[in-house]
C-alpha cells in the first residue's frame, strides 16, 4: 500500500532539491525569463552536483529515470527512481519550471532512453543529453499521425522530415526522433530514434519565443537525409500490428507523472506565496470554520488547496505504480491531467485574489500563471488525457472512441 509520508530514504534528497530551488532557480527566475534563450550558466554547477548524487545512488537525478518494469511481485513495496523523480521535481519547480527543464542530462530524451533502450543502449548513451521530437507542424495531439520517415539502408536508417516544439533542441547533445517505417502501417511502424546532434542531415532551423518557461529553448529541428545507425532505434526494430505503438508510448508512462510533477511544484509556489501576501493584508485562513462561514477570498484559497492536495496525491500514485512493476498508463494521464489543469486554474486564481501584487512583475505570480500553461499543454493536452482515460475505463479502442 502507498504510503503517503516521503519515504525516509529521500527526504535528504528532496530537503537538498527543494535548498537548491530556493538558493539557485528561485533567485534566477525573473533574470531567465527576461534574457530569453540566454543559456543558465548556473546549471552546469548544478547538474554536475546532480550527476554526482546519481553516480553514488543518492540521487535520481531531476526526472531522467525510467519506468522499466523490474519489480517482482513478491519484492515488497519499492520506493524508487520514479517516486524520488517526482518528489525532487515537485521542489525543483516549486524554484522554476524553466529553469528545470534547463537541466543538462535531465531532458525528456532522457527519460525515453531510461524507459524503453536495452542495456547496450543505456551505456552507450550515458552521459548524454537528450531532446524528445515528437510534434510536427501537421501532428500535434494526434502523435499516430506521425509524418517523418525513417528507411532502412544497409547499417544505417535515413530520416527525413521536421519536427517542431523541441524542448532544449539547441543545447542537447542528441535527439530522439520519432518517425515511422512505414506510412501505410500507420501507429505500429512509429519507432523512435536517437539522433546525435551533429549527425550531418540534423539542423536547427529556430528558437521559438514563448508565453512562459523562456529559460528553456524550444526549437525547430529539420531532418534531411539524416542517417542514424541502426543499434540506434529504440526497442525493436520490427514492425507488431497487434501491438500498436505501445513501445514508444511507454515514454509516456514516465514522462506524464514528471510534468504532473512540475505543476504541483509550480502550484505551490503560488500557493504559499498568496498566502502570505493575503496574510499581510489582514486576511488569515481558518481551517477550523465552514468555508460559508469565511471571507470569499479565504474560501477560495481553500478550496484551491483541496484540488492543489488532489493534483499531489494522483502524481505520487502514478510514480509509486510505476516503482512497483505495476501498469500505471491509467494513473499517468489522470495524474497530468488533473495537475495540468489544476495548476494552471491555481496561479491564475492566485492572481485574482492577490490584485495588483500578482499582475505586476513585482512577485512571481504572474510569471508562474504563464509557466504552467505548458504544462496544461505538453506531453498531451488535456483533451487528449481525458480521450486516453475515457478509453482505459469504457475498454475502448482509439478507433472505437475518438
Amino acid at each position: 500500500m502507498i504510503n503517503l509520508e516521503t519515504p525516509r530514504k529521500f527526504r535528504a534528497f528532496v530537503n537538498q532539491a527543494h535548498q537548491v530551488a530556493a538558493e539557485m532557480l528561485r533567485p534566477n527566475s525573473r533574470r531567465y525569463d527576461l534574457a530569453e534563450h540566454e543559456y543558465p550558466i548556473e546549471l552546469d554547477m548544478l547538474a554536475a552536483m546532480v550527476d554526482g548524487l546519481g553516480a553514488s545512488g543518492n540521487g535520481s537525478g531531476a526526472g531522467a529515470s525510467g519506468v522499466r518494469r523490474t519489480a517482482a511481485a513478491d519484492a515488497g513495496v519499492v520506493n524508487g527512481s520514479n517516486l524520488s523523480s517526482v518528489l525532487s521535481i515537485m521542489e525543483m519547480c516549486w524554484g522554476d519550471v524553466g529553469l528545470l527543464l534547463s537541466m543538462p542530462r535531465q531532458g525528456l530524451g532522457n527519460s525515453a532512453i531510461a524507459s524503453v533502450a536495452s542495456d547496450e543502449q543505456l551505456r552507450r548513451f550515458d552521459g548524454l543529453w537528450a531532446a524528445m521530437a515528437i510534434t510536427e507542424p501537421e501532428c500535434g495531439s494526434d502523435s499516430a499521425n506521425i509524418r517523418t520517415t525513417a528507411r532502412l539502408d544497409g547499417d544505417a536508417y535515413v530520416l527525413n522530415g521536421e519536427k517542431i516544439f523541441v524542448t532544449a533542441g539547441a543545447r542537447c547533445d542528441a535527439v530522439v526522433v520519432w518517425a515511422t517505417l512505414d506510412k501505410t502501417l500507420g501507429r505500429a511502424a512509429i519507432k523512435s530514434f536517437v539522433v546525435l546532434k551533429d549527425t550531418p542531415g540534423l539542423t536547427v532551423e529556430r528558437l521559438e519565443h514563448k508565453l512562459g518557461i523562456r529559460a528553456s529553448d524550444t526549437a525547430t529541428i529539420h531532418l534531411e537525409n539524416c542517417r542514424v545507425p541502426r543499434e540506434n532505434l529504440l526497442g525493436s526494430p520490427e514492425i507488431n500490428t497487434d501491438a500498436g505503438f505501445a513501445g514508444v508510448m511507454q515514454t509516456f508512462d514516465n514522462t506524464r507523472p514528471l510534468v504532473a510533477a512540475m505543476a504541483v511544484g509550480c502550484a505551490r509556489a503560488a500557493l504559499e506565496l498568496t498566502r502570505d501576501l493575503l496574510s499581510e493584508a489582514g486576511l488569515e485562513i481558518d481551517y477550523d470554520r465552514p468555508l460559508h462561514h469565511q471571507p470569499a477570498a479565504a474560501a477560495t484559497y481553500q478550496t484551491l488547496e483541496a484540488d492543489w492536495e488532489a493534483a499531489y496525491l494522483l502524481t505520487l500514485q502514478a510514480a509509486w505504480l510505476a516503482d512497483n512493476g505495476h501498469p500505471n498508463s491509467l494513473q499517468a494521464s489522470i495524474a497530468k491531467a488533473k495537475a495540468g489543469r489544476t495548476a494552471n486554474t491555481i496561479t491564475l486564481t492566485c492572481i485574482e485574489l492577490t490584485s495588483s501584487l500578482g499582475y505586476s512583475e513585482h512577485h512571481l505570480l504572474e510569471k508562474w500563471s504563464r509557466d504552467t500553461k505548458i504544462l496544461d499543454i505538453f506531453e498531451g493536452t488535456q483533451q487528449i488525457q481525458q480521450l486516453i482515460v475515457a478509453r482505459r475505463l469504457l475498454g475502448l479502442s482509439s478507433a472505437e472512441l475518438k
